[in-house]
C-alpha cells in the first residue's frame, strides 16, 4: 500500500516518511469521513490530525504497514464518537446551547431539487443512531467492505449488517415522510 511497484518490496519506512506517504493520499478523504460523523469540518480536521499523530507517536508498534490506513480509519471514527460524547456532555451542561446549523438550513434563493434533497438525505443521515449512521457512511460514502467497517467500528461483521440494514430502513422512512 506504501510502497510504489517500483520500490523495494522490503523497504522499512520510517514514521515520517509513512505518515508523509498516508498524508497525502488519504487526508482529504479522511477528512470528509469524520465530516460526515461529526457534522463540523473545524472538529474534523482536529480528529483526523490527531489520528495522523497518534500513528506517528505509534509507527514502531504497528506490524503491518498494509493496515496503517485501516489504524487511521478506526483513529478516526473512534476519535469522531470521542468527540461526540464531549459534544453530548458539554450540550447538556452550557446554558447557551449552539442551534445553528448552516449545513441543513436550505437557502430559498438556490431553488435547486438536487440541492434540496441531498440536504434532506444529509439531515436523514444525522438523525440515524450513532452506529446506524457510522455503518452507513463508512459503507456507502467510504466504500469500504463489511470486513473493514466491523474493523473501523470495533464490531463484528453481524452488527455491521445490522446496523446498515436498520439504517437504511429508518432512512428510507424518513425520507418518505419528508414533505
Amino acid at each position: 500500500m506504501l510502497a510504489e511497484p517500483a520500490q523495494d518490496a522490503a523497504r522499512e519506512w520510517s514514521a515520517d516518511e509513512a505518515v508523509t506517504a498516508l498524508f497525502s493520499a488519504h487526508y482529504r478523504g479522511l477528512v470528509r469521513l469524520a465530516v460526515l460523523l461529526l457534522h463540523d469540518e473545524q472538529a474534523a480536521e482536529d480528529v483526523v490530525q490527531d489520528a495522523y499523530v497518534g500513528l506517528h507517536r505509534r509507527w514502531w508498534r504497528l506490524r503491518d504497514a498494509d493496515k496503517a490506513l485501516g489504524y487511521l480509519r478506526t483513529s478516526v471514527v473512534n476519535g469522531a464518537r470521542s468527540a461526540l460524547r464531549h459534544r453530548g456532555v458539554a450540550d447538556r451542561y452550557v446554558a447557551a446551547r449552539r442551534q445553528v446549523d448552516e449545513q441543513t438550513v436550505a437557502s430559498a434563493e438556490t431553488g435547486a431539487l438536487a440541492l434540496l434533497r441531498h440536504r434532506e438525505v444529509l439531515e436523514a443521515v444525522r438523525r440515524l443512531p450513532a452506529r446506524q449512521r457510522e455503518a452507513i457512511v463508512l459503507r456507502y460514502y467510504a466504500e469500504l467492505s463489511e470486513a473493514e467497517i466491523a474493523d473501523a467500528m470495533g464490531v463484528s461483521k453481524g452488527s455491521v449488517k445490522s446496523h446498515a440494514a436498520r439504517g437504511m430502513a429508518a432512512l428510507r422512512l424518513g425520507l418518505e415522510q419528508a414533505p
